[in-house]
């Protein structure tokens, strides 16, 4: 069984993206900038945000974070993320989720500019996703991406299934994996008689949400499991939606919780500001 480290794979990333902040440092005298929009004092976006920007420092990159109180009327964010949108100085936006009740998603996704979109979420990016054209590439289901792609597992006439349809990760992970030729089983919270569904996995990447929701029985001996969720046990200690002990001994490769898809999610972001920052350059 192999465990699917991100650390090799970000680090690689990391890398290269800090070169190409350099010579983008050399060609415009300036670093490129990403900017995170925090609304509330959610822990748990404290942290990420804190890490996200540490990050894009050591990448020789710029970072700010504007931060909101959590009754903010969503009308001042909306301005303040419009005028990042027309800041030249920065190349990157990024919006925390999850936002205050009091804000409508449908509306907050189109909010900063596509060119600037670092998250991909913007319709606009979500539909070149679709359609296959160049685009960002939302950060966990492009870092489950690259996670393959290092590991040499090819998804090219495997039959992949995916748990979850968020627009954060599970429609548009399926959209990749059908690029890459994978064949798709897509669930969700309705689907009827799950474990037999997922026992037909070559690739199974789990972002239902629910810790521990799968065991053994989710799971065909030799199937590569992906684990996207993230939670806090009662010990304290981080988990996953996959039992990761008990499916460890059938899966030929999974990703450990932490340690597997979380880095590859925030080397990604990294990715795609310098890739906005070339792109804006260009024009």
């Amino acid at each position: 069984m192999i465990r699917l480290l991100a650390k090799p794979v970000a680090e690689s990333i990391q890398n290269n993206v800090r070169e190409r902040a350099l010579a983008f440092f050399k060609r415009k005298k300036r670093k490129p900038n990403l900017a995170v929009v925090l609304v509330g004092q959610d822990p748990a976006s404290m942290i990420y945000t804190q890490r996200k920007g540490d990050t894009a420092q050591t990448l020789e990159m710029d970072h700010k974070t504007i931060t909101f109180p959590a009754k903010i009327n969503p009308s001042e964010v909306k301005i303040a993320v419009e005028e990042l949108n027309a800041d030249p100085t920065v190349d990157g936006i990024l919006i925390q989720r999850p936002l205050p009740g009091n804000f409508r998603e449908e509306e907050v996704l189109y909010w900063v500019s596509p060119e600037k979109d670092v998250d991909a979420f913007h319709p606009m990016n979500a539909g070149k996703l679709f359609l296959g054209l160049p685009a960002f590439r939302p950060c966990t289901p492009a870092g489950i991406m690259e996670l393959l792609k290092f590991y040499e597992i090819n998804p090219a006439g495997k039959l992949a299934c995916i748990i979850g349809r968020s627009s954060i990760v599970g429609k548009p992970m399926a959209s990749l994996l059908l690029q890459a030729d994978a064949t798709i089983l897509h669930c969700h919270s309705k689907t009827p008689n799950l474990d037999k569904i997922t026992k037909q996995a070559d690739i199974l990447v789990v972002a239902a949400g629910k810790m521990g929701l799968i065991d053994r029985s989710f799971v065909r001996k030799g199937a590569v499991v992906i684990d996207v969720g993230m939670h806090r046990n009662k010990e304290g200690k981080l988990a996953g939606d996959v039992q990761f002990e008990a499916v460890s001994e059938l899966a030929s490769a999974i990703t450990p919780v932490p340690g597997g898809v979380g880095p590859m999610t925030i080397a990604i972001l990294m990715q795609n500001t310098i890739f906005a920052a070339e792109q804006r350059e260009s024009v």
